[in-house]
Parts: C-alpha cells; sequence; structure tokens
C-alpha cells in the first residue's frame, strides 16, 4: 500500500473534544428537521419548487384541511401559469363501504394496448423523452404462463394473433402492499377505499418502493416529464394525475380523480372488447363481486401474499 493510502483522515474516539461531539450533534438535529424532499438523493433540489412554501409542505397525511387547502391553490396556479390553461387539483377522499377492485378477462383481451393510450392521455404521462406506461401489454404463446417468455415489444401487423394471448399488468393494489413498507419516509400508503397512493411532494426518489415491488408496478421520472399544454389532462387530483416532477416514483391509481366521483378508470372506457371490469368488493350486487364469487379467478404470484386486488379470469 502507497503511503498517501495509508494516511487516511480518522477520529480518535479518545482525542474527539466535546465541542467536536456537540457540533456534529447539532448538524444531526438540523438533518432531521428538514424535510424529506430537500434530501431527495439526485432528486430536484429547490430550483424545482415554486415556493418555499411548496419546499417545506408536509406530508399529505399530516396536513391540516387548511393546510390541504393552501396546497391545492399554490399548484393549481402553478400549473395553470406552466401550461397556460385552467388547471383544477383536488382531493376528493374515499367513501364509506367502499373497497375498489379491478378483474381482467383474458379470453376477452386482443393485445390491442387501447388501453395503454387511454391511461396515458387521462393521467397526464409524458408524451416526449422517456415515456411512462402504468400498463404494460405481455404477450404470451398459447398454453404458456412463463413471464421469461412473455413479449412486452411485440409489433404485429393487427391483433389478436393466431396461437398467442395477451395479459396487461399494472399497479395491482395489493392488501399486503411490499412498496408501503419499503418506502423510508411514509410518502406511499394504502388509502381506506384501497387505493395505494404516492404524495409526490414528499417521495425521495430513492426506489426501494420500486424494488419491492414483485410486479413492476411502479414507474420513476429520470427527467421532468413533458405534456403538451393542448394535451393536459386540466382535471386532476392531488394523489393522482397531477403533473410530476423528475426524481419522483409514480403509479397507477385506479384513476382515483375519476373513480372517486363515481366513474370508471380511463383503461375500462378505452376497452373495445370489455375485457376490463371494476367496481366495488363491499357491494354484493356489483359486477366485480359477480365475477370473483361465479368465475376462476386468479391472481399474479398469489404465493407472495401480497394479496392484489386485481384479479384476472377466463370468462
Amino acid at each position: 500500500m502507497s503511503e498517501s493510502k495509508r494516511q487516511v483522515t480518522t477520529v480518535d474516539a479518545r482525542q474527539a473534544s466535546r465541542r467536536k461531539f456537540l457540533k456534529g450533534l447539532a448538524a444531526g438535529a438540523v438533518a432531521a428537521s428538514v424535510p424529506a424532499p430537500a434530501l431527495a438523493q439526485g432528486g430536484r433540489g429547490f430550483l424545482g419548487y415554486s415556493s418555499w412554501a411548496e419546499y417545506f409542505q408536509k406530508n399529505y397525511l399530516l396536513m391540516s384541511p387548511e393546510e390541504k387547502a393552501a396546497a391545492l391553490r399554490r399548484l393549481e396556479e402553478k400549473y395553470s401559469a406552466k401550461y397556460g390553461r385552467k388547471v383544477t387539483v383536488k382531493d376528493t377522499g374515499p367513501r364509506e363501504d367502499v373497497l375498489f377492485a379491478y378483474a381482467l378477462d383474458l379470453n376477452k383481451c386482443v393485445g390491442c394496448r387501447r388501453c395503454v393510450y387511454g391511461c396515458v392521455r387521462e393521467n397526464n404521462l409524458p408524451r416526449e423523452g422517456e415515456q411512462i406506461h402504468y400498463i404494460k401489454v405481455l404477450r404470451f404463446e398459447d398454453g404458456v404462463m412463463d413471464f421469461e417468455r412473455s413479449d412486452r415489444y411485440y409489433d404485429p401487423k393487427e391483433v389478436p394473433e393466431d396461437g398467442y394471448y395477451y395479459m396487461p399488468v399494472q399497479c395491482l393494489h395489493c392488501r399486503n402492499a411490499p412498496c408501503v413498507k419499503a418506502c423510508p419516509v411514509k410518502a406511499t400508503w394504502t388509502e381506506p377505499d384501497g387505493l395505494v397512493v404516492v404524495d409526490y411532494n414528499w417521495c425521495i426518489g430513492c426506489r426501494y418502493c420500486m424494488a419491492a415491488c414483485p410486479y413492476e408496478g411502479r414507474n420513476f421520472n429520470w427527467q421532468d416529464p413533458v405534456i403538451p399544454s393542448s394535451e393536459l389532462n386540466p382535471e386532476t387530483h392531488y394523489l393522482g394525475n397531477r403533473p410530476r416532477m423528475r426524481g419522483t416514483v409514480e403509479k397507477c391509481t385506479f384513476c382515483i380523480q375519476r373513480s372517486r366521483e363515481g366513474r370508471y378508470p380511463a383503461c375500462v372506457e378505452a376497452c373495445p372488447v370489455g375485457a376490463r371490469k371494476f367496481g366495488n368488493l363491499l357491494d354484493p350486487k356489483s359486477e366485480i363481486r359477480y365475477i370473483l364469487e361465479n368465475k376462476r379467478v386468479f391472481r399474479i404470484k398469489e404465493e407472495l401474499l401480497t394479496e392484489p386486488k386485481f384479479f384476472y379470469f377466463f370468462g
């Protein structure tokens, strides 16, 4: 070893002064008081925020009603100025006696990907640069259910193709979500109606949640998302489709901005063959309950005990 490599600066505990100890303690206290976004690794830093108020904004779960209202107004002004049109940001809450779930009929899915692009438009996903799709449609050969052998980049002239079937995948909104447990700053959680959501302002971009998800249900913004003003959906939700920023993780929310107002997610409406079903698990008369009680349903990687609220069946 060279002499220079042996001259590593270290601290001898026996020689450390009390002053140095107190100085280190103070630095730790300051770090603990800084909001999570300020600690983002490779994140956006202060310049990514429009004001000090946004920079020091609390976690959504900890905000008072007045603080939430102020945050929504601040975001509406920010987005309206950026896109040159009126943008609304709601935070419609969950309804009592509602637990959302999804079911998909694999016999009907034709692999057309209209659900993918309906989702892109509704949820303000980026149109230029690196694209993010919440829904990935996998193509399998008939008789095969091996994800390692699936093809998500198939590009035939027409669908469906003989000898293949298709399986769309997205966030499965697990009851026992490993992504929620992995987040070190509580930026993601499960709502009372079963939706797993993200507070984008509180996300530090560590991507632990992405590593924990066994379904590739989450996506990371490596760059500032680009959405042309004319293509922006101006009706947004704080925990849903409002414009996101670089350095944050995002995912499907079952279109929280629609589903909490009694509407279907955009992918359900975009499907031309009626393969997608969505509803309230707690309503015994709902279509989703009928499917679960009368069809042979299954869930992906059920052995992991994540308990997805997204079911597949062959109708």
